[in-house]
């Protein structure tokens, strides 16, 4: 049986109930950061209440929004791979409710074992590539045609 581990990445159960395991439940206030971009990662967290805005860094201007995440999404995959460090920022959309993860005990433990650590490192894959599907898809949105053109005058 298998289980969402954010809204692309699935993971079986008994590999789930290991790494909740390792939760502690936490509640962000309204506008908290939970990380900024380019500093260490060694939480990252399951949403279960709240949204919590992804943001990058603009010099001489305020953040910009790359993507809110909501309940039952993944929060966080910097943690699982070196260097380790945050590739954006995070800020809690109104409240917060969260389960939270040592980075380093769960990679502790992906590496004791290594079929935790593949379900794992499946789990988030499956979530970045769902990411990076959904950034192209606001990137052709933003900048690709808004309309079907012919441009073969022969068929004109």
């Amino acid at each position: 049986m298998f289980h969402a581990f954010g809204r692309v990445g699935r993971i079986p159960k008994e590999h789930l109930d290991r790494l909740l395991a390792f939760g502690r439940p936490v509640t962000f206030e309204p506008g908290t950061r939970l990380f900024e971009e380019d500093r260490p990662a060694r939480t990252f967290w399951l949403v279960e209440g709240g949204s919590v805005c992804l943001d990058v860094h603009v010099p001489g201007g305020p953040a910009a929004t790359v993507e809110t995440l909501g309940p039952g999404e993944l929060v966080g995959w910097s943690w699982l791979f070196p260097p380790y460090r945050w590739h954006l920022g995070g800020r809690a959309v109104g409240t917060v409710r969260a389960v939270e993860f040592d980075a380093g005990a769960v990679r502790a433990e992906c590496e004791r074992d290594p079929a935790f650590g593949r379900a794992i490192t499946l789990a988030c894959a499956q979530v970045i590539a769902g990411r990076l599907q959904a950034s192209r898809l606001r990137l052709l949105n933003l900048y690709g045609p808004h309309h079907s053109t012919n441009d073969d005058p022969a068929e004109g």
